[in-house]
């Protein structure tokens, strides 16, 4: 058996702001949007060069828990950009556009190059 992940989903409160993100910034390509018209499900599948999927989802009811640093549950996807420079490069034009930057650029204890940025309620890591 050969197992991948085919794709993670997770909830935004304004799903197309966050698709334009990963669009923009991390040249993903988003399909239509699929709606479930008796319940008011809506999503969209952002597609990346290697083969990875992200789906960013909505629906009415959806609530916003405590936001809680180190709580059970997502925390946060990382993308890979290729060097110290990319990362350095994007997360300025972040700042710049107005983006939270959460942390570094800098190198972690366990040697990772990365940068932490807030996209909405989204937390996604930028590193080589």
């Amino acid at each position: 058996m050969s197992v991948k992940i085919e794709h993670v989903a997770l909830y935004a409160w304004d799903p197309e702001a966050v698709r334009d993100f990963f669009e923009k910034y991390l040249h993903g390509r988003s399909g239509s949007c699929y709606r479930n018209q008796k319940t008011g499900f809506r999503s969209y599948f952002v597609s990346f060069d290697d083969g990875a999927r992200l789906e960013i989802m909505n629906r009415p009811g959806m609530t916003d828990p405590p936001h809680v640093p180190y709580g059970i549950g997502y925390s946060h996807v990382a993308f890979s950009l290729g060097s110290r420079e990319e990362v350095d490069e994007l997360t300025e034009r972040l700042r710049i556009d107005g983006f939270s930057v959460l942390s570094g650029p800098r190198v972690t204890g366990d040697g990772y190059y990365e940068s932490a940025v807030a996209v909405g309620e989204i937390m996604i890591e930028l590193t080589v």
